[in-house]
């Protein structure tokens, strides 16, 4: 079977964010949402990387709005841009939910500066949102055809199916290899709140 035909049967795509929803299909393992450049995030690529710190908590999906604004401004992000930063991270994560049926999620905005997650693999979770907000974006794989390596578009978000939902990776992801190309990545991962999980964070 032809790279395409693997792919036309595991990959949902389109223009339209109901295309996410499809996640939930029993043969879909990634779902990807083209979009294109959200207003008011355009001042990303001038951020001073150095100065803002990493995003990782949990909230309930009520409470997004208020704890996403207190997390950005403790990360140092600018007064300018937290509005429009915080209603698109809460924008994609209460769909998220509403895909998911759970009422609480973790988010994490990952400053990307190395070869992070550098092998292909599948996360075990029941599913991931990734969208790369600014830099290369996220590469995946069809398990079976491993040589063929694509890249999700720019402003993309996609969904990837996780271990707890699939019982044969079919879709494996990693992140770009950057290293020592003075690229910089902003990665904003969605996944459904484990309490489990949560409790065994060092802290």
């Amino acid at each position: 079977m032809s790279v395409a035909a693997l792919e036309a049967g595991l990959v949902a795509e389109g223009r339209d964010a109901a295309i996410l929803n499809q996640i939930i299909e029993d043969t879909t393992h990634l779902a990807i949402w083209h979009r294109a450049a959200t207003p008011g995030l355009d001042g990303i690529g001038a951020l001073d990387w150095n100065a803002i710190d990493d995003l990782d908590f949990s909230t309930p999906v009520a409470e997004l709005d208020g704890e996403i604004a207190e997390g950005l401004a403790e990360a140092g992000y600018p007064a300018a841009l937290c509005p429009a930063l915080r209603d698109e991270i809460a924008m994609l994560a209460r769909r998220f939910a509403a895909i998911m049926a759970c009422d609480a999620v973790t988010i994490r905005l990952e400053i990307i500066e190395t070869d992070a997650c550098r092998r292909f693999h599948t996360d075990n979770v029941a599913a991931r949102l990734l969208t790369t907000l600014h830099g290369p974006t996220t590469q995946w794989i069809v398990a079976d055809a491993p040589d063929t390596i694509r890249q999700l578009p720019a402003y993309g978000v996609a969904v990837f199916k996780g271990r707890r939902l699939a019982e044969r990776p079919e879709i494996l992801h990693r992140s770009p290899p950057i290293a020592g190309t003075g690229d910089t990545r902003l990665l904003l991962v969605i996944d459904p709140f484990d309490p489990a999980a949560d409790e065994a964070r060092v802290p």
